[in-house]
């Protein structure tokens, strides 16, 4: 069985508060995108070992035991009895770019455990297990648009759509260090909510809608403002980084002049339906 994990966007991301199990509270709202991996996973011989796992595409840093496809595994494995496996992921999405490509791998593999053996799992079950694995893990188990809080995996509907625009994401290869990052940032309840930003027209998000960790990223990564700004002068109705970083993206009403991608890796996402 195959499967194809889509990441996200952050349009909007707040850390509101710093909490008692070292963990911060954050307010954002989490879009697919529809830049993909590609997951295949198929029953092995007798004998073979219960779990194997190979890669293509981009490279995967960390040993197995970072996994998160390999974490999942080990939770639905102590509680079920499956046959041994053999999986195999390419890697599209970038990793550290604050895509939640991973969380998503980790997801979508959950999901097709429960519905390659039949498993029948509880929503609930399985929202709990994918908060185990990333705090944006369980947003991909619904893979629609969301107003996220705590740690990211408590959720309200939104009903932001951009599905008659462009989204041109771009990756300029670089990690951005999210702990870093993180103690750069004095939590702050926002100056607009985040609701009310969503709901006016996009034109006016530049002026409302923020993301927390653009300026200690910025002053690591000067390039990450040129791009941001380049996206402006190219169109952009809206540009932003999403998540921690690096990833930057800019939402457009015409095709935008990919010439501003330079060697970078990017995606493209055109206007389309409402659903993935």
């Amino acid at each position: 069985m195959v499967v194809f994990p889509n990441c996200k966007l952050n349009l909007g991301l707040y850390v509101t508060r710093k909490r008692e199990d070292g963990y911060h509270d954050l307010l954002t709202c989490f879009y697919p995108l529809n830049w993909c991996d590609a997951l295949e996973v198929t029953e092995t011989k007798v004998g073979a070992p219960a779990f194997s796992f190979v890669s293509s595409g981009r490279h995967i840093a960390g040993g197995m035991e970072d996994n998160l496809i390999y974490k999942c595994w080990q939770i639905i494995q102590a509680d079920y009895r499956l046959p041994a496996l053999s999986v195999h992921l390419h890697k599209n999405i970038p990793m550290g770019a604050g895509l939640g490509g991973g969380s998503s791998d980790a997801a979508f593999f959950l999901n097709l455990l429960d519905q390659k053996f039949e498993l029948n799992l509880a929503v609930d079950y399985k929202m709990q297990i994918a908060a185990k694995l990333g705090s944006d893990c369980p947003f991909f188990l619904l893979n629609k648009p969301v107003q996220a809080s705590g740690r990211g995996e408590i959720f309200q509907p939104s009903q932001v759509s951009l599905h008659s625009y462009f989204i041109l994401c771009i990756f300029p290869e670089i990690h951005s260090n999210t702990g870093l990052a993180f103690s750069a940032i004095q939590p702050r309840q926002p100056i607009n909510p985040l609701a009310e930003s969503l709901q006016l027209p996009i034109e006016q998000w530049a002026s409302t809608l923020f993301n927390d960790f653009e300026e200690p990223v910025f002053s690591q990564h000067p390039i990450l403002r040129t791009l941001k700004e380049s996206l402006y002068k190219a169109g952009a109705l809206y540009a932003s980084m999403s998540g921690s970083g690096s990833a930057i993206y800019g939402i457009f009403r015409g095709e935008p002049d990919l010439s501003l991608t330079q060697n970078y890796s990017y995606h493209l996402q055109k206007p389309q339906k409402e659903t993935l």
